[in-house]
Formats: structure tokens, C-alpha cells, sequence
């Protein structure tokens, strides 16, 4: 080759140099490609590490919302009897005879003395007296005392006709006739009662008994009552409520604290046969005034919470939904974090990194343990606040720490990444509850009153339409406030029926749940 070199001229050397160059370009830029393929698969193979990764939390998580296995077993087995078949004659008699020794076991099991733990039945209850006495001829006994047993029992609702009979008076010499005054009704010239209203709307939103269920009831008892009518009843009952709504919603968002979350209602499109719109529950909870506001809304959107937060100036406590940023970075608006979701998002990464994630939930115990401690004190809120800046802060400054380093060692869209910068980018809303005792930790109170729309959701689906869904917002507002202060529905319920139209706006503050005596 080298000799071959040698009887080449310059310009044929030079050629040549150029082909080898090029050459080894094209070799360069065939290695360049091969190390960008091998790079492009090893990124896709991490892409697919972290989705595998991604999809196994995910898997795992929706795995904890399951109570119960879905999917039938069916195991065959090759000595299976095929059917039909009957039991032999010898094993009936033998289950006769089982039976009958269960029944009398039963019998004498029933017969045993109540145990001392047994709570006596209320005395406010009816008493219906049965009395026994010995079979036969009793004459020339004497009756030397009595053993009384008491049975709670149950009789099914009862419907009857309320009759007002209103007399009329002539006054002499034909100066004119007076006549009784009707008492004031909650459907003008309608059928139901006050107490028969409350009873249809308690068992729909408390009880979760949809309409046609109820109808159900009322066919059974041969009163034909049509379902529009039905229907047509619960509208007007939650109307009589529309004055009441008003002042709870002023009343609500005028006392400079709220917690505020959201859920969804499907509602069905008139415009649309056979479509669904999903609208959402604006819900507000007011530790203040111990009130709680829904807020139906077509929008999940900024638009959805602008009629009630529009111009607000307070403490305002959310989860992490953008929304609610926005909002908060408004002057005179302090936005306050929810150490609950906080909380749940280091719960959903314990399989990801167990060590963080327990490190994380026990500074969150340990924030807690310091709430419950002023409960329990029943602490005042300057007392309260106290407390936190003593037991609470050190905790927080060193979870802060914490959250720093970590937050550089770990994956951003692992579940631990996600936990960790979840709280690192609220930290300051999650801190804000120490500026004053009167401030919740987390945004419980108002989750809490949105559960009984998520039970009524699977009972009946969904709202008839969007003035129906404002309607039932209202309702569940009251409800839900019955139940924050340990009130009867139904009794309240029918009492403010009867009241609304004749109370004065001065006084509509003695309707609220909270200000309701069972007395009444």
C-alpha cells in the first residue's frame, strides 16, 4: 500500500486524503446517530419506568377506595351434582330436627335477664300497655304483683286529613259576617301540610329517599298521588326557603372567615334529550357564625365562585385548586392552606418511599397533637394561638427544613416529588393558620357537610334541572346546618314552614338551625 502511495501524484494524494476524510465523516456521523439512538432509547426506558411507576401508585391508590372485591369467583368442581337435584330424605329429617333444637335454643337464649349495660328506653316515648294475665280459671287467686317488660316497636308513618273548620258569624242589623282566619298554609290552596312537606324533604336530601320512592308509600296507603305532583310539592316547600337563603348567604360571607371546597352534580340538559351537565356545589363553611352555604354553580370555573367571593375580604381556607390562588392573591384577602390534603398527599406516597413519606405524616401528627391538646383545654383563641406559637412553630420551621432537602434528592413526578412540592409551594398558606386562634388547621369542617350530597348523588343520580339544582342547594344548606348543631330536620323544618311568610326580616336570624329550640 505504501509503495502503491509512492508513484501517486500530489493532486491524486490529495484526492484521495479528501475521499478518506469523508469517510470518516460519514463514520463519525453514523456513531453520532447510533449514541442519539441508544440515548433516545435509554430516555424512553426511563419515561417507561417512571409511567410504570406512575400507573402502580395509581393502581394502588384507587385500590384503597375499593371496600369490596369486584369480580365473582367461580370455582368448578368435577364432582359437582348437576341440577336439579333434592336433598336425600334421611338429611331433611335431620335439618327438621336441627331446626326445631335451634328454635328452642333461641327461645331460651331470649329468655335470659337483660344484661346491666342495656341503656333504659327514652321516657318521652308513648307508652302502649298490654296486659297478660294466666290462662285458665283464675278465681280464688290472688294476685300478688306484676312483671313488666318493656319493647320498642315501630308503626309505619301515618297519613290523616287535617280539617279546618272555620264558623261564620252574621253581626245584627246586617252590618256584615266575620269568619274564623285560615292559618297561614305553605301552599296556598295546595293539599300538603307543612309537616307532610318537611317529611318529603327530609327523606329525600337527609335520608337519601328519592321521590318515586316515596310515591311508593303513598300508593301503598291508596293515595293516588302523581309523581308531578310529588315532584311539584318539594319545589314549593324550597321556595317557601328562598328568603331565608338570602340572609344565610349574606350572613355567611360578611363574618371574614370561610372555607370553601367544591363538588359535582350532574344535571340533566332540557335542550339536550338524553344529555347530562355537570355542574358542581360551590360549598362555604363559616367557623364563625357556625354556617354552611351551598352555592349551585354550571361552572367549575372562576365564574362559580365569583357570587360569593366577589369583593370578599378575609381569611379564605382551600385546597390547592387554582381557582382559589387567584382569589387569594387578592389585597385584603388571606388565603389559608388545608394541612389535611397536605397530609393525604404524603398518605398516597408511602409506597413510593415509606421513610419520607412517615417522616412527613409524623411532623403532621406531631402539628395535630397540638390542636387536639387546645381542644381538649377548651383554649380560648388567643390561648390557642399561643399555643401554636410555642408547640406548633418549631414544628413547622423544622418541617420546612426538611422539605428543602428532600425536595432535591427525589423525582418531581414521583408520588413523593409530588407530596413534597405540593407543600413546598403552599407553605406559607399552610403556615397562616397560626396568625389567630380562631383559624382551623385544615378544611374538615366544610368537607364534612358536602358528604350527604355524595350519598344523595348515588341515590338519586342526578338534578332535574338547573333551577332544581339551586333549589336543592338551598336545602342542603339548612340540613347541613341542622346537623353542625345537633338539630332535629324535620321538627325545624316544619316550624319554619309554618313561620317564614308571618316573620319579620328583623327576625329571620330566630329561623336558623343553630337558633331553633326543639320546644318550639
Amino acid at each position: 500500500m505504501d509503495n502503491a502511495l509512492e508513484h501517486l501524484s500530489k493532486a491524486e494524494l490529495i484526492a484521495l486524503i479528501g475521499k478518506e476524510k469523508k469517510a470518516v465523516l460519514r463514520e463519525q456521523q453514523a456513531v453520532r446517530r447510533e449514541q442519539e439512538a441508544v440515548r433516545k432509547e435509554q430516555e424512553a426506558v426511563r419515561r417507561g419506568q417512571f409511567q410504570v411507576m406512575h400507573l402502580e401508585a395509581r393502581i394502588e391508590q384507587l385500590q384503597r377506595l375499593v371496600y369490596g372485591q369486584k369480580r365473582e369467583r367461580f370455582e368448578n368442581k368435577s364432582n359437582q351434582v348437576p341440577l336439579p337435584f333434592e336433598a336425600p330424605a334421611e338429611q331433611e329429617q335431620k335439618r327438621e330436627a336441627e331446626h326445631q333444637e335451634q328454635i328452642t335454643c333461641t327461645c331460651k337464649k331470649q329468655s335470659r335477664p337483660a344484661h346491666k349495660g342495656r341503656a333504659p328506653l327514652p321516657d318521652h316515648l308513648p307508652v302502649e300497655e298490654v296486659e297478660i294475665y294466666p290462662e285458665g280459671n283464675l278465681e280464688g287467686q290472688v294476685c300478688i304483683g306484676k312483671e313488666v317488660t318493656d319493647e320498642l316497636e315501630h308503626k309505619p308513618a301515618r297519613f290523616y286529613i287535617k280539617r279546618y273548620i272555620r264558623y261564620k258569624y252574621a253581626f245584627p242589623n246586617g252590618q256584615g259576617v266575620q269568619i274564623g282566619e285560615l292559618p297561614e298554609r305553605v301552599i296556598d290552596k295546595g293539599i300538603p301540610g307543612a309537616g307532610l312537606l318537611a317529611t318529603i324533604l327530609v327523606d329525600k336530601y337527609v335520608d337519601h329517599l328519592p321521590l318515586y320512592r316515596q310515591r311508593q308509600r303513598f300508593l301503598r296507603e291508596n293515595i293516588p298521588i302523581a309523581a308531578s305532583t310529588l315532584d311539584g310539592w318539594a319545589a314549593q316547600g324550597m321556595d317557601r326557603l328562598a328568603i331565608l337563603y338570602e340572609h344565610l348567604a349574606w350572613k355567611t360571607k360578611t363574618q371574614g372567615y370561610l372555607q370553601a371546597d367544591e363538588t359535582p352534580i350532574k344535571v340533566i340538559e332540557k335542550t339536550r334529550k338524553g344529555s347530562c351537565h355537570q355542574g358542581y356545589y360551590w360549598v362555604y363553611n363559616n367557623p364563625v357564625s357556625d354556617t354552611v352555604l351551598f352555592d349551585y354553580q354550571p361552572t367549575r370555573g372562576a365564574a362559580g365562585a365569583r357570587g360569593m367571593l366577589e369583593g370578599f375580604k378575609g381569611y379564605l381556607q382551600t385546597d390547592g385548586y387554582g381557582v382559589y390562588d387567584k382569589i387569594g392573591a387578592r389585597e385584603g384577602v388571606t388565603h389559608l392552606g388545608c394541612w389535611a390534603h397536605a397530609r393525604r398527599k404524603f398518605d398516597e406516597a408511602l409506597n413510593n418511599d415509606r421513610p419520607r413519606a412517615e417522616t412527613a405524616l409524623a411532623y403532621i401528627q406531631a402539628l395535630y397533637a397540638v390542636e387536639r391538646k387546645a381542644t381538649e383545654g377548651n383554649l380560648t383563641a388567643s390561648q390557642r394561638k399561643e399555643l401554636r406559637l410555642e408547640k406548633a412553630l418549631p414544628v413547622l420551621n423544622a418541617m420546612s427544613n426538611w422539605i428543602s432537602k428532600q425536595a432535591m434528592q427525589v423525582l418531581p413526578k414521583s408520588q413523593i416529588g409530588k407530596a413534597l412540592l405540593y407543600s413546598a409551594a403552599r407553605w406559607e398558606q399552610l403556615s397562616a393558620y397560626l396568625y389567630d386562634g380562631t383559624l382551623e388547621i385544615d378544611n374538615n369542617l366544610v368537607e364534612n357537610a358536602i358528604r350527604p350530597v355524595a350519598l344523595g348523588r348515588k341515590n338519586y343520580l342526578f338534578a332535574g334541572s338547573h333551577k332544581a339544582a339551586r333549589k336543592a342547594a338551598m336545602i342542603y344548606s339548612f340540613f347541613a346546618m341542622c346537623k353542625k348543631h345537633g338539630v332535629n330536620e324535620h321538627r325545624w323544618l316544619e316550624h319554619t314552614l309554618k313561620n317564614i311568610m308571618v316573620t319579620k326580616y328583623n327576625d329571620l336570624e330566630s329561623l336558623l338551625p343553630q337558633n331553633f329550640s326543639s320546644k318550639m
